[in-house]
């Protein structure tokens, strides 16, 4: 689903953007353009990164093979 219709950013890209190290709204903004036109996504695109973010803060760190 387009979260950012101007910009067509969608909701996988901006989860993606999180899982290539973006951590803050502002980083996923600057990787993906997201809110950059008429900001009218600009509460849903927040969210959705502060729900992404929370999101991998709780999963489980992957073992690191020796």
């Amino acid at each position: 689903m387009y979260v950012c219709v101007c910009q067509a950013v969608s909701d996988q890209d901006i989860r993606r953007a999180v899982a290539r190290g973006a951590r803050t709204f502002e980083d996923v903004q600057t990787c993906t353009g997201c809110t950059t036109s008429c900001g009218c996504c600009e509460t849903e695109a927040r969210e959705l990164v502060d729900a992404t973010l929370e999101s991998e803060r709780r999963a489980p760190a992957l073992p690191v093979a020796a």
